[in-house]
């Protein structure tokens, strides 16, 4: 019987993904420009995050945006409509946003005029968790009517952001979401986590949203606007 050659395509794509990931990084750090991915299931206020700390840093940091979406401009057209440079990733079926995307995207950009990139990737709780990025801090939304047991069926995702920004805080008295509870299996999971929770629709919470981001930029970049109060 002739010898089978096994080949991990799986291994192969991840260990090139973070290659590049780490390029991205370093080539990042060196321009002084900060990436945050934001991840969350669909309709979870993504864009509404995104605008509105557009809004409440925009006079502190030059801003862009890399929107990824399977299909539809969307939000790339809301975030825009702020006045902000954005670039549109139509994957055409893809669940989730990888380094060679984020790379292709970053290339389009001018760095040299942009502090602060956030990249919105698809709305999935699964495959984005597995893919890096490139990115300096790793943020998932958790709105409220999707409840506080998504962290039991997705504890990938919950364990590897840096931050939990839990949404639509003004629905919190009309539901069964338990917040202590979530807190509870996040310090178990993920216990370095920071868990804000805000209403975008109500503007709660946002200014605290915002300041730990903020503070996030500082410790990584040491900028001198950095650390005053929003």
């Amino acid at each position: 019987m002739d010898e089978i050659r096994l080949i991990n395509i799986k291994e192969q794509i991840f260990s090139k993904n973070t290659n590049l990931a780490n390029e991205i990084r370093e080539r990042l750090e060196a321009r002084n420009v900060f990436l945050l991915n934001l991840m969350s299931s669909p309709g979870s206020g993504k864009t509404s995050l995104i605008v509105e700390t557009i809004r409440r840093l925009r006079n502190k940091y030059s801003i862009g945006v890399i929107e990824g979406d399977i299909d539809s401009l969307v939000d790339s057209e809301k975030v825009a409509a702020e006045g902000v440079p954005a670039v549109q990733l139509r994957t055409g079926g893809s669940c989730h946003l990888d380094a060679p995307m984020v790379n292709a995207a970053l290339e389009t950009m001018n760095l040299d005029a942009l502090d602060f990139v956030l990249v919105e990737n698809i709305g999935n709780l699964v495959c984005p968790a597995s893919f890096d990025t490139g990115a300096a801090l790793k943020v998932m939304i958790l709105s409220v009517p999707e409840g506080d047991d998504k962290i039991l069926k997705y504890p990938l995702m919950f364990s590897m952001v840096d931050c939990l920004v839990v949404n639509k805080m003004d629905y919190l008295a009309h539901s069964n979401f338990n917040l202590e509870i979530l807190r509870e299996r996040m310090q178990a999971l993920n216990p370095t986590a920071e868990i804000i929770e805000v209403s975008c629709i109500k503007g709660e919470g946002l200014e605290r949203w915002c300041n730990w981001l903020d503070s996030r930029i500082a410790a990584k970049f040491d900028r001198s606007l950095a650390g005053k109060t929003l």
